[in-house]
């Protein structure tokens, strides 16, 4: 069983290899663990919560392998990533969702008296997630709020505000391209325990967008879900097929 060592004393965690990138093979619990060790030992750390539009991605695009390779913790948020470590015989412990990853961190944040600072979206949506989470976890405060609508000039304002409040979480919610190769590109600048992706982690929490019903998530249909939602979607959906003839392939010919 091949590891991968998590900066900051928080040791060595199992991962299993998908299509060379080292997906973490944790449960929500275990991953929760790492991650408060992570947060104190205060150095930066990037949660990518992969699924297998972002694999395909990163095997498209040298910046975002890099990212992937960079990464300090990769977490299987996708049903895909589920079923691909199963059918390379190296399964994970269970799927670990970025929505649900999110509130897990929140939640262990009561507890510990964490601070986070939502960045992405639109300027209402973020402001309406955070007053819904400020008012479910109170005890965590949300010590900044910035919309993800910002590009190369304004990087360097974005990340001075993020240092000046010094979260111990930082949830990032840009689109697909530009959201994990900005933390790579940033992540040490930044300097927070734990910066994650949560792609429209706050459409959902803001109630602008709902999420698949338990017994679709259950059965691995949450993507046929969206896609229903949002037809647009499709184009970046077409990366899952693909996904799946690759894996079969790799099996193939390591079988």
């Amino acid at each position: 069983m091949s590891h991968t060592h998590l900066e900051g004393g928080a040791g060595q965690v199992p991962v299993t290899s998908i299509l060379g990138v080292q997906v973490s093979k944790l449960d929500m619990r275990g991953t929760v663990e790492v991650l408060e060790q992570a947060v104190a030992s205060g150095r930066p750390h990037q949660i990518i919560t992969a699924n297998p539009i972002m694999i395909m991605a990163a095997l498209e695009s040298e910046e975002n392998m890099r990212a992937m390779r960079e990464a300090e913790l990769i977490v299987p948020d996708g049903a895909g990533v589920v079923w691909a470590a199963e059918q390379l015989g190296d399964p994970v412990a269970e799927r670990v969702a970025g929505f649900d990853l999110l509130h897990e961190l929140m939640k262990r944040g009561e507890q510990l008296g964490w601070t986070a600072y939502l960045l992405g979206a639109a300027e209402e949506v973020v402001q309406e997630a955070a007053r819904r989470l400020q008012k479910q976890y109170p005890k965590v405060r949300i010590v900044g709020v910035r919309n993800g609508y910002f590009g190369e000039p304004e990087n360097a304002a974005v990340i001075e505000a993020i240092r000046q409040a010094k979260p111990d979480l930082l949830f990032v919610a840009r689109d697909a391209k530009t959201q994990e190769p900005w933390i790579a590109r940033y992540k040490q600048e930044l300097g927070v325990p734990v910066i994650m992706g949560v792609g429209g982690s706050f459409d959902v929490i803001s109630g602008k967008t709902k999420r698949a019903p338990v017994f679709m998530q259950k059965m691995r249909l949450e993507w046929f879900y969206r896609l229903a939602s949002e037809p647009s979607r499709l184009p970046r959906m077409m990366a899952l097929p693909r996904f799946m003839r690759t894996i079969k392939k790799v099996k193939k010919n390591h079988g």
